[in-house]
């Protein structure tokens, strides 16, 4: 949990978090629910993380998170505005004050010109903030996860800490 004296990402999300008595939710496609295993392996991380949405196919992303079909018609599943939904629905449905979304082409098949492998878009869902960032990743589709969950995590650590640049809507 700690290297080299520092509290990893997900250790200190849980103390900032506690410490504003806040809660957070997680919406997941391409992480397969990597976000909240490494959330989840924080002892205590029940006080503050409420759960989350594995949403790996269209129709659970409209099912479970409520993502409009007009939105993954005209945009897709990888989109800023699909990762935005997700994150809102996510925080809606399991009744947080913050909620992180993943959406992305982990690989190593399934990329387009225009939506390359490694392309992820991570939203963020709270009161005061809504925003999608975009990454695009060059590693294998383990990498690809692995990397698109720690940019969630430290997008979630970022607003808790009120690093938040200027919000980058999609």
């Amino acid at each position: 949990m700690y290297n080299h004296g520092v509290p990893n990402l997900e250790a200190q999300i849980g103390e900032r978090l506690r410490a504003r008595r806040l809660t957070l939710a997680a919406a997941e496609s391409c992480t397969g629910g990597l976000v909240g295993h490494r959330l989840t392996d924080v002892p205590g991380s029940s006080e503050y993380f409420l759960g989350g949405i594995v949403a790996y196919a269209n129709a659970a992303k409209q099912a479970l998170l409520g993502v409009p079909a007009d939105t993954l018609a005209a945009h897709g599943a990888v989109s800023g505005e699909t990762a935005l939904a997700m994150a809102r629905g996510a925080r809606q449905a399991l009744g947080t004050d913050l909620a992180v979304s993943v959406t992305g082409i982990a690989g190593p098949g399934g990329g387009t010109p225009d939506k390359p492998v490694g392309l992820t878009w991570i939203g963020l869902s709270a009161p005061d903030v809504q925003l999608a960032r975009r990454f695009v990743w060059d590693a294998d589709r383990a990498g690809n996860k692995a990397r698109s969950a720690e940019a969630a995590l430290q997008l979630v650590l970022d607003y808790l800490e009120g690093r938040l640049g200027a919000p980058e809507h999609p």
